[in-house]
């Protein structure tokens, strides 16, 4: 058995745990596995080990790996930001965003996404610690922008999506978690059912899980350190 099919069974056992003891059902929690910067012979191996959901970063390899890899069923899913003037290529290529977070972005993906594919899943990014480096709305923003986006055609709003500032302290990365549940209970309260939290990666899933998480984005753990050229 290869290193990644062991590191993806590791990850998958480590998930199971957590969401046991979460209290929650068994696969509640969907795993995406996020490929960036690494081939995409690493990806088939790792769907060839039973993964089918896989996140990219970058405009160019989530365009260069689903056509390599075309002969695959994978769900795709972009996780990074997004420029305005790279929005054709996602619409035409994945089948989730996660990180919407101002409306033109959303209206340019509804109005590019081809009209013989379903609508493309979409997640409003949230900054729930209030990085300035980070991407995210405000969350005083995401109602605003979560209800403009839910009417947008060729777009099926899902959720919501965060990436807390890292930290050692439990409460807090917990509180920072809370904040999507907070979201998504007070769109429920307006009619707006949001199915989908995607928060939680490597170092944090489990922390993730127990805070209600629905769908977390590991990379390192599945696929190792980031392969960047020098």
């Amino acid at each position: 058995m290869s290193q990644l099919t062991l590191a993806l069974h590791a990850v998958q056992a480590q998930l199971a745990e957590a969401t046991r003891l979460s209290g929650r059902e068994a696969g509640a929690v969907q795993l995406l596995a996020v490929s960036k910067t690494f081939p995409a012979a690493a990806v088939r191996e790792v769907y060839a080990a039973g993964q089918r959901a896989f996140g990219e970063n970058y405009v160019q390899e989530l365009q260069a790996k689903a056509a390599e890899l075309a002969d695959l069923a994978i769900t795709w899913h972009f996780i990074g930001p997004l420029q305005s003037n790279k929005t054709r290529i996602v619409a035409e290529t994945a089948h989730w965003v996660h990180s919407i977070e101002r409306l033109k972005i959303a209206e340019r993906l509804s109005a590019q996404r081809p009209a013989h594919l379903p609508p493309l899943n979409v997640c409003v990014q949230v900054n729930v610690s209030g990085e300035e480096s980070k991407s995210g709305c405000a969350p005083a923003e995401a109602p605003a922008l979560l209800r403009a986006v839910a009417a947008l055609p060729q777009l099926q709003l899902r959720g919501l999506m965060c990436i807390p500032e890292p930290t050692p302290d439990a409460a807090t990365l917990a509180a920072r978690f809370a904040v999507l549940r907070q979201l998504q209970a007070q769109m429920a309260a307006e009619g707006l059912v949001l199915d989908t939290l995607s928060m939680g990666m490597s170092s944090d899933m489990a922390a993730a899980v127990a805070a209600g998480s629905t769908m977390v984005r590991v990379g390192t753990a599945i696929f190792g350190a980031r392969q960047y050229p020098a």
